[in-house]
């Protein structure tokens, strides 16, 4: 069974600092190329980040550049990715998700391109 489980998300102050983790197992994710997006209430779900199955390719939406930073541990048989988001600030309220994508045929950037999603986890940002 593929899973994708989010955790680490909460409630904090602006400029404060979450660790979000996405454990993914089921298969070997570490051929998959990993993204996190996320979805604000009335907003379109949204490219947050994106890293290649080796790490060495990452991808930012220009919003978060320069504050969030994503990674990934590809252990036997079980992979996990990790966003670390620095200076949060109230527009980052949203459900973050985990997804993985084995060819990401429409780019890293493009939801459509993903097989397999987390249930997400809440981010809260208060002013």
């Amino acid at each position: 069974q593929v899973q994708l489980v989010e955790s680490g998300g909460g409630l904090v102050q602006a400029g404060g600092s979450l660790r979000l983790s996405c454990a993914a197992s089921g298969r070997t994710f570490g051929s998959y190329t990993m993204g996190w997006f996320r979805q604000a209430p009335g907003k379109e779900r949204e490219f947050v980040a994106a890293i290649t199955w080796s790490g060495s390719i990452t991808s930012y939406a220009d919003s978060v550049k320069g504050r969030f930073t994503i990674s990934r541990d590809n252990a036997k048989n079980k992979s996990t990715v990790y966003l670390q988001m620095n200076s949060l600030k109230p527009a980052a309220t949203a459900v973050y998700y985990c997804a993985a994508a084995l060819r990401a045929a429409l780019g890293p950037r493009d939801d459509r391109g993903y097989e397999y999603w987390g249930q997400g986890t809440q981010v809260t940002v208060s002013s």
